[in-house]
């Protein structure tokens, strides 16, 4: 098992590298950097807290919240606007299935496709006569 070194951490985090950008025709440097790994490594954090930190500010600073659904940024008016609006929408798609069904009824009434029911297999409770 290897032993953790701090100090041996530290100094790779440290060695110097150099970037070197060339064109690829000419073989010419345009851009050479000289970097190591604590400054990409700070620099990556720093534009990811960059980001994250603008983005936060975009939506609460300006009216991109009130587009977000489930952020709870919506008035108590719209909310009891919207929850109206599904209850009635509720109710009309449930009268417009009952339109159907008694269309799609009278439809096979009129087509003559009605199934004949046999009453006589029907069990009716007989009525005891309290006469007697």
């Amino acid at each position: 098992m290897a032993k953790f070194d701090a100090n041996s951490t530290l100094k790779r985090l440290r060695n110097r590298y150099r970037l070197v950008v060339m064109n690829e025709d000419t073989y010419e440097e345009v851009v050479k950097f000289k970097l190591n790994r604590l400054s990409v490594y700070i620099a990556l954090c720093t534009l990811f807290v960059l980001l994250v930190g603008l983005t936060v500010a975009l939506i609460v600073f300006t009216p991109l919240k009130y587009y977000l659904p489930g952020a709870g940024y919506g008035d108590a008016k719209q909310m009891k606007e919207l929850r109206a609006l599904k209850m009635r929408t509720d109710s009309i798609e449930q009268a417009l299935q009952y339109k159907q069904q008694y269309y799609d009824d009278l439809k096979k009434v009129l087509e003559g496709n009605v199934p004949k029911i046999d009453t006589t297999k029907l069990d009716i409770p007989k009525v005891e006569n309290s006469d007697e």
